[in-house]
């Protein structure tokens, strides 16, 4: 991997949030899409299973069913997330591990967060999980101005506004294409997913976040 030819002190961490530094799959996903189904039922008069398809077409074209409506219809993305993200009972929908602050911890140099979720969930997430003080920066679909990952816009603006080299960087994230597009770039790439193969846009596979500090130390004797 290219960041570990950098000084411990010099790497930058980036992460995804959802099912990278927690599982969203049980709890907040299901919830997740009941509300963007009720939107597009709402603004576009259709019925459960048309919602359904049309919020499932826009994640698979586009990775967020933001993007689809912004490019297609014109819709007010602040308005969305707003409309698609309330979560009163957050913190008891967070499905995380507890060692995850130990394995942050580990990891020397900086720490940021690249989700393509709406702040006021991000931070909420990363509160619930205890490791907000681990993070330098926290960076959302608003701070990409709703070009979401995987689109390179997102990326070079993070770039850009810390003052980063991409080949100090990596990418930790559960989605091949947001992966690619670090790679593109010049990022280090980690995928977190239960597959045994290493695909060809990953240095480095993990099923948790928690053992990259283990697979980091090994590679980098």
């Amino acid at each position: 991997m290219k960041i570990l030819r950098v000084p411990p002190s010099r790497r930058v961490w980036i992460f995804d949030l959802d099912n990278t530094l927690h599982d969203a799959r049980p709890r907040i996903f299901p919830s997740m899409h009941e509300q963007m189904n009720d939107y597009l039922r709402r603004s576009f008069g259709l019925d459960e299973d048309g919602a359904n398809r049309m919020r499932s077409f826009f994640w698979e074209r586009y990775g967020t069913t933001l993007k689809g409506l912004t490019r297609h219809f014109g819709h007010d993305p602040r308005r969305f997330i707003r409309e698609t993200h309330r979560f009163p009972e957050l913190a008891g929908m967070v499905v995380g591990e507890n060692t995850l602050h130990h394995a942050l911890a580990r990891l020397g140099g900086r720490r940021l967060v690249f989700s393509n979720a709406p702040r006021h969930y991000v931070e909420g997430v990363l509160q619930a999980l205890g490791v907000a003080r681990w993070f330098d920066a926290v960076y959302t679909i608003e701070s990409t101005r709703y070009r979401p990952k995987p689109a390179f816009n997102g990326f070079r603006l993070l770039l850009r506004s810390h003052n980063l080299e991409a080949h100090r960087c990596a990418l930790i994230d559960d989605m091949p294409e947001n992966l690619s597009a670090a790679r593109r770039l010049g990022m280090s790439t980690v995928w977190v997913s239960g597959e045994a193969r290493r695909p060809h846009f990953a240095d480095l596979r993990v099923k948790s976040v928690t053992e990259l500090p283990r697979l980091v130390f090994r590679h980098s004797h």
